[in-house]
């Protein structure tokens, strides 16, 4: 409900307004309390009721029936995880079996960040976030995916071209990490855009920003994927490619248009974007020749050779999309224009 107040002048200097008296009952407000004001970048103002730290606590209760689907149970948890609740209760009425006990108490650690189990019975298990993510900030978060990504698509290479299985492996352990950074990065834009104040910590300054790194964040977390595709191809393959093959250069340049494209989000550099979305096209067309180009190989080499060139495409791809929004988020804000 909208209600208009009259801004009135008092002690000669001082504006004040009334606050609505259903707002002041529902936040639980009495005279002498402390309200919180945020200006947005929009020309609003933002009042929230301060709380006690121990108010702020969310909570909730998720019940499950095992299906013996252990992925679906869980992905009710990240669910809530990302809602931003800071202690979560699974309920089981039918109770944890000792491996559905462990599968979720491994999963909640090593997916997402912060999450630990407090306490077990037979049929719950309490989990709390220990972590303190406003302190944070987005481009932390996104800075922490690039590094692990780069490496990653780095030493993907290297296996390919050394057939190292090892390192190979390593690369898709890696893409955990990846995706608990992504996972943190969506409960942290969710409570921005709740919070004024959450967005400030964390380094948004304009709440329709988080759109933008929303995108940004998925994009990268695409690109991980596509570099833990490339490490598969790897495991499977009989050999390894010659350090001359094309297959190579391309990956030279995806691994320069990703670093590219997350320097433009920080430069926010309009036609240093432009230059990465045109080589990403460049690059897209000459992967998608070799293809065809090698699409008469029935080896098992060819096909996996293949798999890497499309997906070095689609990293080319998702870069560009990267350069793409910091363009878009790099746009001045609306002004009133005179007549």
């Amino acid at each position: 409900m909208s209600e208009k107040r009259k801004i009135q002048l008092t002690g000669g200097s001082t504006y004040i307004v009334s606050l609505p008296i259903l707002w002041v009952r529902q936040s639980g407000l009495s005279p002498g309390d402390t309200v919180s004001l945020s200006v947005r970048s929009d020309r609003s103002l933002t009042v929230t009721a301060e709380m006690p730290a121990e108010e702020k606590i969310c909570r909730s209760v998720i019940e499950i029936y095992l299906s013996g689907d252990q992925e679906d149970d869980f992905r009710m948890l990240v669910s809530n995880y990302l809602m931003g609740y800071d202690i979560m209760k699974i309920v089981s009425p039918n109770g944890f079996t000792a491996s559905e006990r462990k599968f979720m108490r491994d999963a909640a650690r090593k997916r997402l960040i912060g999450i630990e189990i407090v306490e077990e019975t037979g049929t719950e298990l309490v989990l709390q976030s220990l972590l303190n993510y406003q302190e944070i900030t987005i481009l932390k978060s996104m800075s922490s995916m690039d590094r692990i990504i780069s490496s990653m698509l780095e030493d993907a290479l290297i296996s390919l071209e050394e057939h190292d299985l090892e390192l190979a492996n390593d690369v898709i352990r890696r893409d955990d990490d990846v995706d608990r950074f992504y996972l943190l990065t969506v409960r942290q834009l969710r409570a921005a855009l709740d919070d004024p104040f959450m967005a400030q910590k964390i380094g948004i300054v304009r709440s329709k920003d988080c759109l933008g790194y929303r995108i940004v964040t998925k994009s990268m977390e695409h690109i991980g994927d596509h570099v833990q595709r490339i490490a598969t191809n790897v495991l499977e393959m009989d050999c390894p490619v010659d350090r001359n093959d094309e297959i190579f250069r391309i990956g030279r340049v995806a691994q320069a248009l990703f670093r590219d494209s997350v320097e433009a989000m920080s430069g926010k550099d309009p036609q240093f974007a432009n230059t990465i979305i045109k080589n990403s096209k460049k690059l897209s067309n000459m992967a998608a020749l070799i293809c065809r180009r090698e699409c008469g190989q029935d080896s098992s080499t060819g096909e996996h050779k293949r798999n890497v060139l499309e997906s070095l495409q689609r990293i080319a791809e998702y870069s560009a999309d990267i350069a793409e929004i910091s363009i878009n988020m790099g746009s001045k804000e609306l002004k009133d224009m005179p007549l």
